[in-house]
């Protein structure tokens, strides 16, 4: 997993200065930061994205009834993958070679997920219920984008159902990606 940084300090972000709460994304969708990775997702139509949720008020905020959504430019909506689409996703089942039967049995689909790819999978996604004060939490969504040449270009990211400690939902954060496929790449 990657280090963190405050969610303001990514180019794709959305502060919101009167609720203390930043939103910040990283998308891995070039293989120099997707090489964090043992298992090449691109090549399983999914992109990881990393979001980054840093509060600077004095009081928590509450995560678990958030949910987010990756809309694209043609206003397709897409859900984060859950644990188990990322499983089937990596696992890539084939029938493998059984001649067809004539009766409608059930086919028994084979494919598994090696131990390290299960443990990078629960590892990296985004799973934190809460941000304390003056903290950031992070982790991975994966997104299916198979078909879509450019998931990327024009689409914007929303995450509603964050509260403050009074059980109050705070704003939408809407954050634009084309921010991260603008901003100046950084020089080593």
């Amino acid at each position: 997993m990657p280090a963190a940084q405050p969610a303001k300090t990514y180019p794709a972000h959305d502060e919101h200065p009167n609720e203390a709460v930043t939103v910040g994304l990283d998308p891995y969708d070039m293989a120099d930061k997707a090489n964090i990775f043992s298992v090449h997702y691109s090549d399983v139509g999914l992109i990881p994205i990393l979001v980054v949720i840093t509060n600077d008020g004095n009081q928590p905020v509450a995560l678990a009834g958030m949910k987010a959504e990756l809309v694209t430019v043609d206003r397709t909506k897409i859900p984060p993958s859950t644990e188990d689409d990322l499983y089937r996703r990596v696992s890539r089942p084939a029938t493998g070679g059984v001649s067809p039967s004539p009766l409608p049995w059930p086919k028994k689909a084979k494919g598994s997920v090696s131990k390290e790819a299960m443990d990078e999978i629960q590892n990296s996604q985004f799973a934190a219920k809460a941000v304390e004060p003056h903290g950031t939490q992070f982790g991975f969504m994966f997104f299916d984008v198979s078909g879509i040449s450019t998931p990327l270009a024009g689409a914007h990211f929303y995450l509603t159902g964050v509260r403050d400690a009074k059980g109050n939902e705070l704003m939408y954060f809407e954050v634009s990606l084309e921010k991260y496929l603008s901003a100046p790449t950084k020089t080593n």
